[in-house]
């Protein structure tokens, strides 16, 4: 069927996640979830590629406290972890690159036309990464598709755009 390189070993959380978060916890009635990407290519090929929830919250202020004590817990060498806050209807509402134990916020997008010009560019950077890994050069794919992922993350929902820009300016 399909010559994977890599054994698939199941995986209860992603790599370099603490295995409790003590500011959240699991009560699905929380409308916040603190999600990290799943990136392993054993994750993309299964199909288990969604988001893992870390923790669920229920005020934005406190998933953002909880993503900044994830951060808080991330080795020092550790590659950076795309964090990201969704509501419960799985919208984005807020995501940051977590690394060096902080976190960047990506600041949204403030309009459908903006919100286009992102996704052009990430997508331009997706297919740099494409050519640079065929052209044996791994490191250069990775750092272009971390740089178009970071891209994504601004490409928050609709409706938290307003909100996710007020919550970073009070956070600031």
């Amino acid at each position: 069927m399909f010559d994977l390189p890599l054994p698939i070993h199941p995986t209860a959380r992603a790599r370099g996640v603490p295995p409790h978060f003590p500011t959240g916890n699991a009560d699905s009635s929380h409308p916040f979830a603190l999600t990290v990407l799943r990136r392993a290519p054993t994750d993309l090929m299964s199909g288990r590629a969604a988001p893992l929830v870390l923790a669920r919250f229920a005020t934005l202020a406190e998933a953002m406290l909880g993503a900044i004590d994830h951060a808080e817990g991330t080795a020092p060498d550790a590659a950076p972890q795309l964090l990201a806050i969704l509501d419960r209807d799985a919208r984005l509402v807020l995501a940051g690159a977590a690394s060096d134990h902080a976190i960047a916020w990506c600041h949204p997008v403030t309009s459908a036309a903006e919100a286009r010009g992102v996704v052009t560019e990430a997508s331009q950077l997706r297919a740099q990464a494409g050519r640079a890994s065929a052209w044996g050069e791994p490191n250069l794919a990775q750092r272009l598709r971390h740089r178009a992922d970071l891209l994504d993350a601004r490409l928050v929902d609709p409706l938290w755009r307003a909100f996710a820009s007020r919550a970073l300016q009070v956070a600031a």
